[in-house]
């Protein structure tokens, strides 16, 4: 995956309108080359190449997180509504509070995003978490909340609809350094705190009477780990816009791939960097948006996931 990973960069810098050699591309990152190709390379394309690979890590982990909690391939972060939330805190800050910060839209995809974990958890909860409950009163939330995005769009002007719609589908395309230094700070933060957490979190899948043998505290190692998975997707949401289905599908690709018997974070937020970064070169070549791709590619997983676990229940 890493292999891939670099090659896909290598595609990314190297192709585009303007096509350059790897040879420049190498010569421009280490500060030397042309003015123009150092600045095509730097300044346009790398930091481009660079949020794709942190958001897909992000999606990925986050991804593995939830479908490790619910203990379903089902378990993402779109599917069960948390980026719908995400995007409902992100509408409210542009379009009801008029901002354009990225900390404050960052802030309120974070917001709407744990609020929503929150709704989900408390009606799904019933002496505990049972997976399949969660993902069900999940998908309700995110029909009610999609309904809410629909109702603020078409409560605004025109103007700034047609930008809040644009941004809606997910693209990479106008992030530049100002946006990827914060978002790669607070991802640096986070990871290590889900590194942190990973173990207990771990003794889970092995089930409620067993985790509490092992000395697991679940509630609170659950609710911590709900809050770092949707502080990963909102960091995502907040910068490029939703991007579904990434998290669904990287985790299970990873898992199939390496054939861990659970959800391996490492092996999935990698995939999710591959996965992200070849969706955006497909997104370029044809001129549309990466979310737009993802929904095309994960849609059809998602449906035969679908049909898959229903012939298995």
């Amino acid at each position: 995956m890493v292999v891939v990973l670099l090659a896909l960069g290598a595609v990314a810098l190297t192709s585009g309108t303007y096509q350059l050699d790897l040879s420049q591309v190498i010569a421009a990152i280490s500060g030397g080359g042309e003015d123009n190709v150092r600045k095509l390379v730097v300044d346009w394309r790398l930091p481009r190449v660079l949020f794709a690979v942190l958001a897909g890590v992000a999606l990925g982990v986050s991804g593995a997180i939830f479908q490790s909690l619910t203990r379903n391939p089902l378990g993402s972060p779109d599917v069960i509504g948390f980026d719908a939330g995400s995007y409902t805190g992100a509408l409210v800050v542009m379009l009801l509070l008029g901002s354009s910060s990225y900390l404050l839209i960052a802030t309120g995809a974070a917001a709407g995003g744990i609020l929503t974990a929150m709704l989900v958890y408390l009606l799904a909860y019933r002496g505990g978490i049972q997976g399949f409950r969660f993902i069900i009163v999940g998908i309700g939330v995110s029909a009610f909340l999609v309904g809410v995005n629909s109702y603020v769009l078409i409560s605004t002007g025109a103007q700034e609809a047609r930008a809040a719609v644009s941004w809606g589908f997910g693209s990479f395309s106008a992030l530049g350094y100002e946006q990827l230094i914060p978002f790669a700070v607070i991802l640096a933060v986070v990871v290590p705190l889900v590194a942190s957490a990973r173990r207990g979190f771990a003794q889970l899948e092995l089930g409620d009477d067993a985790a509490r043998a092992l000395g697991v505290r679940i509630e609170s190692t659950r609710l911590s780990m709900t809050v770092l998975g949707v502080a990963l997707t909102a960091l995502v949401t907040a910068a490029a816009g939703p991007i579904a289905f990434v998290a669904l599908v990287a985790p299970q690709v990873a898992r199939r791939l390496v054939r861990s018997p659970g959800s391996d974070m490492s092996s999935a937020g990698l995939l999710g960097a591959v996965l992200l970064l070849g969706a955006d070169l497909i997104g370029q070549r044809m001129n549309i948006t990466v979310g737009l791709v993802t929904v095309v590619l994960g849609g059809g997983y998602f449906a035969w996931l679908l049909i898959r676990e229903g012939f298995r229940r």
